[in-house]
């Protein structure tokens, strides 16, 4: 069973400094049918204006990654951390018994675009952790890399949640399989490009959520980057 959540159909807030689609329901956006996908609790598509940014603000008991498609992000943190992310990486942070944290365009000329993430961790209470890491470089085309998992299993960044988290890219008519194992869930969501997910059709912007399938086809019809999260 497949659910395709249209890049074109998602939550839109829009300010003087940010430009931001929702994948689900979040902040003032508010739609029943997209609550989250299992652990899976945001994704939120962020373009970020010169010297804009989000001020210090407080998060509990969440996993938060950050991937950067384009620009730069300057992060600092009630932990100590003050950190420049870059295009091609990835930010993990967990905020367990609570951290406060900013985000601002580290350009004073460029925009940053960047996916937010948030998924439920499997137990409260952890205490918080940072980890950075390009990860565009365990990404061969036409394979998926891995780049967060539980206990950071095969050199991925660690992940307190029972979810993966995989990076894929494909060249133009190349094809990957991916299997599922039993009982798992999958969501997909484009960066850019357009490619097939078992003969649906999938654009940039474009998410999908995948459950009672043991395989996932991937075909793209031009050069497209994408991630996949494989949800227990």
């Amino acid at each position: 069973m497949l659910q395709l959540r249209k890049s074109g159909e998602r939550g839109r807030i829009q300010t003087d400094w940010l430009n931001s689609h929702h994948s689900f329901s979040f902040g003032s956006y508010y739609d029943p049918r997209f609550m989250g996908f299992r652990s899976l609790r945001v994704i939120n598509e962020d373009a970020i204006a010169p010297k804009g940014g989000f001020p210090t603000h407080s998060h509990q008991d969440m996993e938060i990654i950050t991937y950067m498609i384009s620009g730069t992000l300057e992060h600092r943190d009630s932990m100590g951390n003050l950190e420049i992310i870059h295009p091609g990486e990835l930010q993990r942070m967990s905020a367990g018994t609570g951290i406060q944290h900013s985000e601002f365009n580290a350009s004073g000329s460029e925009p940053a675009h960047l996916l937010q993430i948030w998924i439920e961790p499997k137990e409260r209470g952890i205490t918080p952790g940072y980890e950075q890491r390009f990860v565009r470089d365990v990404v061969q085309p036409g394979n998926l890399g891995l780049v967060v998992a539980p206990e950071g299993k095969g050199g991925a960044l660690t992940m307190h949640s029972d979810a993966r988290l995989y990076a894929g890219i494909l060249e133009k008519n190349q094809k990957l399989t991916y299997i599922l194992p039993p009982k798992h869930h999958a969501w997909i969501q484009m960066i850019r490009g357009k490619l097939s997910l078992n003969r649906t059709s999938l654009q940039a912007g474009d998410g999908a959520a995948i459950s009672e399938e043991d395989q996932l086809q991937l075909l793209a019809s031009k050069s497209s980057e994408f991630l996949l999260f494989e949800l227990y």
